[in-house]
């Protein structure tokens, strides 16, 4: 469960709270990612350099949305 990691949770800045959005808490080695709607729920962990990675490249607009 989300809830029982040991991490402070932090939502983007860029988010409110209606909006659907992942809040992610640092774990050291690894980043842990949750669901904001379902702070009970699973939760996803990732190295923290690759995590890391790819927030780079969101917030450099490298990656672009994709829509089913």
């Amino acid at each position: 469960m989300a809830s029982e990691l040991p991490v402070s949770w932090q939502k983007a800045k860029a988010s409110n709270a209606n909006d659907n959005c992942v809040e992610c808490g640092d774990l050291g080695v690894s980043t842990a990612v949750r669901d904001s709607k379902n702070p009970d729920g699973p939760a996803h962990r990732y190295p923290a350099q690759v995590f890391a990675d790819f927030a780079r490249a969101v917030g450099a607009g490298v990656l672009v949305r994709v829509d089913k």
